[in-house]
C-alpha cells in the first residue's frame, strides 16, 4: 500500500512537471523519467498504478494550457475577452486615480465573502469525498503489511512502556519536593520546580531514545521505518508539550504551581488540555502522514478534519462549563475596579466572553478548512499575539491593582518628618495608577486590533502624523506627571518647614507667609501644565492667553469688591498686620486666626463660630497678640482700705505669680499705677503685667486667684455696690423717722423716715443699716 500510494504520487507529480518545464528543467525531467520506468517495470506495482488511475481517473483535473495561462494572466490571446476590473484598474492607475469609489468597495467586499463562502461549500464536500475514499480503500486497498505494523506497534509499546516506568519509579521523588516545596517560601522553591520540570523532560528524552535504539534493532539491524521516526518524533512534540502543561498547573502538587489555581481546578484543566494536545499532536504528527501515504492526501486531510471537529466539540465544552465561573471572577473585577471606565469593560466582558470565544473556535475550525495554507498561519499568529498582549496587559494590571490596594508605605522616621507625606501620596497615586490601568487597556486592544489587521497602528505610528501626535500624548502626559511631582515636592518641603518636631518651631510670620506661598504656588503651577500640556497636543494657547487677559479686565471691571480683597489682603500681609493664630478683633469680630488667603481671613472665635471674613470689609485690625501682651490688672476696693497696703499686696500676689508656672511668660516687671477711679462704692488701683503674646490671659486668670486669696487673708474689702439714703433733717438737727411698707406680694416698696433717722440702705435684699426701730410699723419685722 505503502510503495502503489509512492508511485501514484511521483506519476502524479512528473504529468504535473511535464506541462509546465522548461529548457533548464532537462535533468530533473530525465530523472522523473528513469523512475517512472523502473515502477512500469515492475509487474506488481504496475498494475497497481493501472488500478489506482482507473479509480481516480474522473477526478482529475487537467493544468490550464497555454491560452488558459495567458488568459489568466491577462494577456492579448485572441480568445481572452477584456476583463472591466483590470481595465478599470489599468485605467485609474494611468489617471493617478488612488482610492476605488464606495459601490466598488462594497462590491468587492461581498464578492470576498461569496467567495469565502464558496470554498467552505467546496472544503466539505472534498472532506466527505476524502472520508468515504477512506473507507473505500480499507476494503479494496491492497493486503496490509502486517511486519511494518507490528514494527511501528512494538516501538510505540516500548516507547510508552518506559516512559510509564520512568513516571512510576519518580513518584516518591515528585511527592517529596512536593512535601519540601510546601515548607519554603517561592524564592526557595524555584530550584525544586526547575528540578521537577528538568526531570520530567529527562524522563520524556530517555523513554524517546530507548524507543530509537528499539527501533533500529527491531527486524533489519540500523534500518527505521518512516512510520516509527514519525511516531518517535510525535511523542516527542507532544510529551513535552504537556511536560509544559504539568511546570504550569502542577495538579498532583500545589506547592510547585506556577499559576494560582486551587488543586480541582489545576487537575480540570490539565485532563482536558493534556487529551487535546495528545489528540491533536498525535493525528496531525503521526496519523495523518502514515494516511497520506498508505492511502490519499485526501483520506489524510478528513482524518484530521474529523479530529479537530472533536477538538473544536472539547474547548466548546471547556467554555460553557466555564461560563458562570469567568463570568463571576471578571464581575468581582468590575466590583473591585473603582474606575467607571475598568468598571463597564469588565462587565461587557463578563457577559460577552463566552460568545467571543466560541465565535473565534468555530472561526479557527472553518478558516483551517477552507484555507489552511494562508489564513490558517495569519489566524494561528493573531491568536498567539492576542493572548500574549492578554498576558501581559493582566499582569500589569494585577500589578497596579495590588499597589492600589496596599497603598503606599513610608518609613516611621519620614512619617515623623513629613506626617502628611503619605496621606498625600496615597491620594495622588492610585489616581496615576488608574490611569495608567487604562492606558494599558487601551494598548492591550490596540495591540489585539493590531494583530487581527483590524488598525495599522504601528503604521500610522511611522507616519508623519501619528508619530507627531504620539510624541505629543506622551509630552502632554510627561508634563502633567511632572507637575504632580513639583506639587508633592513643594507641599512635602511646606509640611517640613512648618512641622516643629523636624527641626526650629516656625513663626506665626513663617506659618502665615508658607501657607499663602503653597496657595500661590499651586495655582500657578495647575495654570502653567494645563497650558504646556495643551500646547504639546497641539492646542494653540495664544487665543487663551488674549481671552484670559480680557477675562480679567471684565474680572477687574465686574468684580471690583474680589479686586479689593485681594489688594487690601495684599497689603496687610506686607505689613505683616496679623498671622494665623493670632487673637485679633477684626471687624466686630473678637477671635483667632485660623485660615488666611489673599482674599479673606478665618476666624474662630471663643464661642466657638467660624467667621469668614472678607478683606474689603476690614477697616481696622487690632492684634491682641502682637510682639508681646499686658494684663490689665483693675482691682477695686473699699474706700475704707489704706492705698499702699492695697499696693503692697497687688505686688505680694506679682511676685508669687512668678514663682508658678506662669512666670517664664512674664517678660517685664510688675508696673504699678496707682489709684486710678473714685467709683460709686469702691476706689480702682491699677496695675500692669507684661507677656508674651497671647499669654496674658492665662497669666491674668492666675493673678486674680492669687490676689483674691491674699485679699481675704488681710483683710482688704472688695465691696458689693452701696448706696447711702439721706433723708434730711429738721430745724433742731433730727432725721425723720425710717418708715418701711410692704403691700403684700407687690414689689412697691414705700419708704417713710420718722423725724430724726438717717438711714443707710444697702444693695443687698437682706441688709438696713439705720437706727433700732421701736417696734413700731417701720422695724424689720414688719
Amino acid at each position: 500500500m505503502f510503495l502503489r500510494s509512492l508511485l501514484t504520487a511521483a506519476l502524479l507529480t512528473f504529468a504535473t512537471a511535464a506541462s509546465a518545464q522548461g529548457p533548464s528543467d532537462a535533468p530533473a525531467a530525465k530523472a522523473d523519467v528513469d523512475a517512472l520506468i523502473r515502477v512500469l517495470e515492475d509487474d506488481g506495482a504496475r498494475a497497481a498504478l493501472i488500478e489506482r488511475l482507473k479509480r481516480e481517473a474522473p477526478a482529475a483535473t487537467a493544468e490550464p494550457g497555454p491560452s488558459e495561462a495567458v488568459k489568466a494572466a491577462g494577456g492579448d490571446g485572441p480568445s481572452a475577452p477584456p476583463d472591466p476590473d483590470a481595465a478599470q484598474a489599468a485605467a485609474g492607475k494611468a489617471e493617478g486615480v488612488a482610492e476605488p469609489t464606495f459601490a466598488r468597495q462594497v462590491a468587492e467586499y461581498t464578492r470576498g465573502v461569496a467567495e469565502e463562502a464558496a470554498s467552505v461549500m467546496g472544503a466539505t464536500a472534498v472532506f466527505v469525498s476524502d472520508l468515504s475514499s477512506l473507507f473505500s480503500a480499507g476494503v479494496s486497498g491492497a493486503p496490509v503489511d502486517w511486519p511494518r505494523v507490528i514494527a511501528v506497534l512494538a516501538t510505540i509499546g516500548v516507547a510508552f512502556g518506559v516512559f510509564f516506568g520512568l513516571r512510576a519509579v519518580g513518584i516518591p521523588f515528585y511527592r517529596a519536593i512536593g512535601r519540601r516545596a510546601a515548607s519554603l517560601r517561592w524564592p526557595l522553591r524555584v530550584p525544586l520546580f526547575v528540578a521537577s520540570v528538568v526531570v520530567d523532560a529527562l524522563m520524556i528524552l530517555i523513554a524517546w531514545a530507548v524507543g530509537y535504539v528499539f527501533a533500529l534493532q527491531f527486524g533489519t539491524t540500523g534500518v527505521m521505518n518512516i512510520q516509527e521516526a514519525l511516531f518517535l518524533n510525535a511523542f516527542l512534540f507532544v510529551e513535552m508539550a504537556k511536560v509544559a502543561l504539568r511546570a504550569g498547573l502542577s495538579p498532583n502538587h500545589g506547592a510547585l504551581r506556577l499559576l494560582p489555581l486551587s488543586d480541582e481546578t489545576a487537575a480540570y484543566w490539565y485532563f482536558w488540555l493534556s487529551r487535546m494536545v495528545s489528540a491533536l499532536g498525535y493525528t496531525f504528527l503521526f496519523a495523518a502522514p502514515i494516511v497520506t501515504a498508505a492511502v490519499s492526501p485526501g483520506a489524510a486531510q478528513a482524518v484530521r478534519v474529523v479530529v479537530a471537529f472533536a477538538a473544536l466539540l472539547m474547548a466548546i465544552a471547556i467554555v460553557l462549563q466555564n461560563r458562570e465561573r469567568v463570568r463571576a471572577a471578571l464581575a468581582g473585577g468590575a466590583e473591585a475596579s473603582h474606575n467607571d471606565a475598568l468598571s463597564a469593560f469588565y462587565r461587557l466582558l463578563a457577559r460577552l466572553w463566552h460568545l467571543a470565544a466560541l465565535a473565534w473556535l468555530v472561526a479557527l475550525f472553518v478558516v483551517w478548512l477552507a484555507n489552511p495554507d494562508d489564513a490558517l498561519p495569519f489566524m494561528a499568529a493573531a491568536t498567539l499575539q492576542t493572548a500574549i498582549a492578554v498576558a501581559i496587559g493582566a499582569a500589569v494590571t494585577a500589578f497596579l491593582s495590588r499597589l492600589i490596594a496596599g497603598g503606599m508605605r513610608l518609613p516611621a522616621e519620614m512619617k515623623q518628618r513629613l506626617p502628611l507625606l503619605e496621606a498625600r501620596l496615597n491620594a495622588f497615586v492610585p489616581a496615576v495608577l488608574k490611569v495608567m490601568r487604562i492606558v494599558v487597556l487601551l494598548g492591550v486592544l490596540i495591540a489585539i486590533a493590531q494583530s487581527w489587521a483590524l488598525v495599522d497602528f504601528l503604521g500610522w505610528v511611522s507616519s508623519e502624523v501619528g508619530a507627531r501626535v504620539a510624541t505629543s500624548v506622551i509630552s502632554a502626559g510627561l508634563i502633567v506627571l511632572i507637575g504632580l511631582a513639583a506639587y508633592l515636592a513643594m507641599s512635602s518641603w511646606v509640611e517640613y518647614r512648618l512641622n516643629p518636631n523636624a527641626g526650629a518651631a516656625p513663626t506665626a510670620r513663617e506659618r502665615t507667609l508658607l501657607t499663602l506661598f503653597r496657595n500661590a504656588f499651586t495655582i500657578v503651577l495647575a495654570v502653567l501644565v494645563v497650558m504646556l500640556a495643551l500646547s504639546e497636543i497641539g492646542v494653540n494657547i495664544a487665543p487663551l492667553l488674549a481671552g484670559a487677559g480680557v477675562l480679567g479686565l471684565a474680572v477687574g471691571f465686574g468684580a471690583q469688591k474680589l479686586v479689593q480683597d485681594i489688594i487690601t489682603g495684599a497689603f496687610i500681609q506686607i505689613e505683616n498686620a496679623m498671622n494665623t493664630g493670632d487673637n485679633v478683633k477684626i471687624a466686630g469680630v473678637t477671635g483667632t486666626v485660623e485660615r488666611l488667603t489673599i482674599r479673606s481671613v478665618g476666624v474662630r472665635s471663643i464661642d466657638g463660630v467660624y467667621h469668614l471674613i472678607p478683606f474689603s470689609s476690614v477697616e481696622t485690625v487690632s492684634n491682641a497678640t502682637k510682639h508681646f501682651s499686658y494684663h490689665m490688672a483693675e482691682i477695686g476696693v473699699a474706700y475704707r482700705e489704706s492705698v499702699p497696703e492695697v499696693k503692697q499686696a497687688m505686688q505680694d500676689a506679682f511676685d508669687r505669680l512668678k514663682q508658678t508656672a506662669h512666670g517664664p511668660a512674664i517678660i517685664g516687671p510688675f508696673e504699678m499705677h496707682g489709684l486710678t477711679v473714685f467709683g460709686d462704692s469702691a476706689i480702682t488701683v491699677r496695675a500692669r503685667i507684661k507677656t508674651e503674646p497671647g499669654k496674658q490671659w492665662a497669666a491674668g486668670r492666675a493673678y486674680n486667684e492669687i490676689l483674691k486669696e491674699i485679699f481675704d487673708q488681710r483683710g482688704i474689702e472688695m465691696p458689693y455696690p452701696h448706696v447711702t439714703l439721706y433723708m434730711g433733717e429738721d430745724k433742731n438737727g433730727f432725721a425723720p423717722p425710717l418708715r418701711i411698707a410692704t403691700d403684700g406680694d407687690a414689689p412697691l416698696v414705700r419708704i417713710e423716715t420718722p423725724p430724726g433717722a438717717e438711714t443707710t440702705v444697702s444693695a443687698a435684699p437682706d441688709r438696713l443699716d439705720g437706727p433700732a426701730g421701736d417696734g413700731g410699723e417701720g422695724s424689720p419685722g414688719n
